[in-house]
């Protein structure tokens, strides 16, 4: 039987997005076993209300904890900006979102206290991140943008065609007219978007990934609770979604920076 330092660490998203999310985990923590669950069926969350996010989240909770997981971290910033709680009540584990990990990021990076804040309709509507950035620092200035186009561009590739540039120019204008020095991508899938953004910023921008961010809260956590798996073994890293697994195998190869492997479906919640 295995200790509890070997348990695997349980990371859900409402689809492909956090997958961005154990590459960071992976490259920080590479010995660690992860669970991963896409709820790929019901993907986005970023567009419905707070109230289906919440039940949808203690579906996926329910999952992860099946798996016998030694934390969980909520790659989603949608469930992380409306349900964190939820997961924090339902599971007697240490569990992290990414708004608090990427906002405590920016604000250790600005120098203007200047910060820019996209995402999905959801997560800006939450005024989530705003909300944790002027609690780390009242006198921050946050400047929010919703990119609904962001997430298709992604999933169809289009990550650096003059017409995703287009988009991204339209859409960061008014963040740049606010002479921010900081921008949170706060959508799992926007760091496949850097380098479009980058340009679109003229460079003058520093760029807050927050699945980075979250990775580094991991190792922290882990520490703190005596966690860290000290095998040096290949981790286990398994995938399961609530619909079909092929285009998640195809796309998220792009995501995650190498072959998923074998991606299981699995039924969850009222089905």
């Amino acid at each position: 039987m295995a200790g509890k330092n070997q348990k695997p660490i349980g990371v859900f998203d409402s689809g492909i997005g956090g997958l961005t999310v154990v590459r960071s985990l992976l490259e920080k923590l590479p010995h660690e076993n992860i669970v991963y669950f896409g709820d790929t069926a019901r993907v986005p969350y970023g567009s419905k209300s707070a109230q289906v996010v919440r039940e949808y989240t203690q579906d996926d909770t329910d999952f992860l904890l099946s798996k016998d997981v030694k934390m969980i971290v909520v790659a989603c910033n949608t469930v992380s900006a409306v349900a964190l709680d939820v997961v924090q009540k339902k599971a007697n584990l240490p569990v992290t979102g990414v708004i608090i990990p990427g906002a405590e990021a920016a604000i250790h990076s600005t120098k203007s206290k200047r910060i820019g804040v996209i995402g999905t309709i959801g997560t800006i509507n939450s005024n989530a991140y705003k909300n944790e950035l002027k609690r780390l620092n009242h006198s921050t200035n946050v400047f929010s943008k919703a990119c609904p186009l962001f997430v298709p561009l992604v999933e169809e590739g289009w990550l650096d065609l003059k017409a995703t540039e287009l988009i991204a120019s339209e859409y960061l204008f008014p963040l740049t007219t606010e002479k921010i020095d900081t921008l949170i991508l706060g959508c799992t899938h926007y760091p496949l978007l850097k380098n479009v953004i980058t340009k679109v910023t003229k460079g003058l921008v520093t760029l807050i990934d927050s699945g980075e961010a979250t990775a580094t809260t991991v190792e922290k956590m882990l520490d703190e609770h005596g966690l860290r798996n000290d095998s040096k073994e290949t981790p286990n890293v398994q995938f399961f979604v609530s619909d079909s697994p092929e285009k998640f195998t195809s796309v998220g190869e792009i995501f995650l920076g190498k072959k998923l492997g074998v991606v299981r479906r699995v039924s969850i919640g009222k089905q």
